[in-house]
């Protein structure tokens, strides 16, 4: 996968202060990992998220995952179940969203047409968050967990409707972004879709709720799906199309690592842009280097990222 890089030339005299700033600043003070997943895979339900292609409808599955202050996102892994003998190299490119939760982003006047969508990821994307391989804004290595793995229950055909057990090979699929997400304190759904050449990526689920050595958050809500034909609504892979008197509930196999930037400035407001640059100057002892840590290709990448988050 070819990865197209630029090179800008810093314009604003701020950039050029906190240049000369991390020259003379020491090892920073603190630092803030962030690591999120609900954990590894249960083995009780595969969900089709796939890219569109040519006799192909594009189908998604998402789940939540919960930021308690801003956060630069660098990387994500996913795990599934490919045909067995399907080559890894056919896994070709992987697409990443990133959804507010309903009601937020959506058009709550019209008619839904699922039962619920109350904790449904938005109708549609938060624009600067998403990042796709062939656009460059993402790189992939997939790497073989199991010859054999079987899914009980999985979800893949149009109508969404409960498909019988499928055995395959189970890959987990290390996404680094080029360009990474940059998001503000709040709970998101992550969406990834794979492209499989001569076949399916089935998204394994994890356990509801989250155990260890998975991440557990307050208000961890169960996964979702849709395809062309459904969207903009989504169904609950658990209470929707399993169904039942006691429906389960899933969460799926992903993972999120980066780092959280305390101290950054509130978007919308005039200040967040300067107030955000500062407080990396400081937490990484230089923009230079926190460019450099947080995986931008550059000072002017890392501006132009912070300058879309602070915008309202």
């Amino acid at each position: 996968m070819q990865i197209v890089r630029k090179t800008f030339t810093p314009r604003m005299r701020l950039i050029g202060a906190l240049l000369t700033l991390g020259v003379s600043l020491a090892t920073p003070a603190w630092a803030a990992s962030f690591t999120m997943t609900p954990g590894g895979a249960d083995g009780k339900m595969g969900a089709l998220t796939r890219r569109p292609s040519a006799g192909k409808i594009e189908t998604e599955t998402a789940d939540d995952f919960n930021l308690q202050q801003t956060t630069v996102i660098k990387s994500a892994t996913i795990t599934g179940l490919i045909p067995t003998g399907t080559p890894l190299t056919n896994i070709s490119n992987v697409e990443v969203e990133v959804y507010h939760v309903f009601p937020l982003d959506s058009n709550t006047s019209r008619i839904i047409g699922v039962p619920s969508r109350m904790n449904s990821p938005s109708d549609v994307e938060i624009a600067s968050a998403t990042r796709d391989g062939s656009a460059g804004t993402l790189s992939l290595v997939a790497t073989a967990a199991a010859s054999n793995f079987t899914a009980t229950n999985t979800v893949v055909n149009g109508t969404l409707n409960l498909a019988p057990s499928f055995t395959g090979q189970e890959v987990e699929i290390t996404i680094t972004f080029t360009s990474p997400i940059v998001l503000p304190a709040g709970n998101y759904f992550f969406r990834p879709e794979v492209e499989v050449i001569n076949g399916d990526f089935l998204y394994l689920s994890a356990p509801r709720p989250i155990v260890s050595p998975g991440t557990p958050f307050a208000g961890d809500k169960q996964a979702w799906i849709r395809n062309t034909n459904l969207a903009p609504d989504w169904l609950r892979i658990g209470t929707d199309i399993v169904g039942g008197a006691t429906p389960p509930t899933f969460n799926m196999t992903f993972s999120l690592t980066g780092e959280t930037i305390p101290q950054a400035g509130t978007p919308g407001q005039a200040t967040c842009h300067d107030r955000t640059l500062s407080a990396l100057a400081h937490q990484f002892g230089g923009i230079l280097s926190a460019s450099s840590a947080l995986g931008f290709s550059s000072v002017q990448a890392l501006q132009d990222a912070f300058r879309a988050f602070c915008e309202p």
